[in-house]
């Protein structure tokens, strides 16, 4: 069955699903959080600790054309069931190998670039299958209902896992982690979601690179969509270099301390931020909102490098922070409400990879410059 609209208890369905991955994302985070510390103190290197974020979000994005192409002719439910089964097939391989002892720092990052391009499956399905279950008018609040509640599992999962490390050890937290993931699965299991109508170009139709090299020709041809996604590449670069200067700039004048204020100041604006997005919806003119949000997120930086103060430079990463779900709510609207249900695999994986790799370049370059 194909559909142009959403079904009637669309939103439930959405909400369902939402809450299977937040629980989901929580677990996997637990584990994030406790493979950094195990590494951390196994070779006390802080550049072996650092090559964890790369493989943790390289080769999902390397893949993610290919990824986009295989969502579209897959259906999305399938998508997401297969892309978190097999992230957990990954962590009962981690689990083995912690309860044998023969665990080893290759291990864990061959592990993560596994779950990294299995995770690449499950972000376009979720967001194609966003635009086929909630009505646009409702896209704004969908969007802010996800950053609010990754923004929860990013807070609370370092403080859980540092609290139950020291209690059920690295084995408990891939238990709990395996819990989280299967709950997930569920949640998507038990649902049903819409097929979306075909396209001009219909996913599957010629080869498999062709159906991955159709999602940029699809964004040439509609006038604004490459600016926007321009724009969200800049923005990314931006905040990648804040991101990278900020640890080494504070602690020039401030203590560990005085950074994890800062830190947890940010993480707490980020989450009111979305949870006034989910309720808002954000402005009808979403993209005027865009750029009033980065207008103000500009202005916030420049007052709050002024001068080497921790009240002022936490302030402004709470209200940063904050603003940053608007921006973000609005852009996806914007893409969810443009493309046609049919290809947003496919467009989804483009953006997502020719938007986040600016990071890991502004992350190479921040310290020369």
């Amino acid at each position: 069955m194909t559909t142009s609209s959403p079904p009637p208890n669309g939103m439930r369905v959405f909400a369902w699903i939402w809450l299977g991955q937040v629980v989901s994302i929580f677990g996997s985070n637990l584990t994030n959080f406790a493979l950094g510390v195990w590494v951390y103190k196994t070779t006390g290197s802080a550049t072996q600790f650092a090559l964890i974020s790369f493989v943790m979000s390289v080769p999902g994005l390397l893949v993610s054309p290919l990824v986009g192409a295989l969502v579209d002719r897959w259906d999305r439910r399938f998508s997401m069931i297969f892309g978190d089964g097999a992230d957990t097939l990954t962590k009962v391989v981690l689990a083995l190998l912690i309860w044998s002892g023969g665990l080893e720092v290759w291990h864990i990052y061959a592990i993560l670039a596994l779950s990294s391009f299995f995770h690449a499956f499950q972000v376009p399905a979720f967001s194609a299958s966003t635009a086929l279950l909630v009505p646009k008018r409702h896209l704004g609040r969908a969007s802010g209902l996800v950053q609010a509640g990754t923004s929860g599992a990013l807070i609370l999962a370092p403080l859980s896992a540092g609290f139950l490390l020291d209690r059920i050890g690295f084995g408990g937290i891939i238990g709990i982690d395996l819990v989280t993931a299967t709950l997930g699965i569920l949640a998507v299991a038990t649902v049903r979601i819409p097929k979306p109508e075909t396209t001009e170009a219909p996913a599957g139709a010629g080869g498999l690179l062709r159906d991955a090299t159709y999602g940029w020709s699809y964004l040439r041809e509609r006038r604004g969509l490459p600016a926007l996604l321009g724009l969200s590449a800049i923005l990314n670069f931006s905040i990648g270099m804040v991101h990278v200067l900020l640890t080494p700039m504070l602690l020039s004048f401030a203590s560990a301390a005085d950074l994890g204020m800062v830190l947890s100041g940010a993480s707490v604006g980020m989450l009111v931020g979305s949870i006034v997005m989910s309720t808002w919806g954000g402005p009808e003119n979403r993209m005027a909102g865009v750029f009033g949000f980065v207008a103000l997120q500009g202005g916030i930086l420049m007052v709050g490098m002024m001068r080497p103060s921790v009240p002022l430079l936490a302030a402004a990463a709470f209200a940063f922070m904050f603003f940053t779900p608007l921006v973000l709510g609005c852009t996806r609207a914007i893409w969810q409400s443009k493309i046609a249900p049919g290809v947003q695999g496919r467009v989804f994986a483009l953006t997502r990879m020719l938007a986040l790799s600016c990071l890991p370049v502004a992350s190479l370059i921040a310290g020369p410059l």
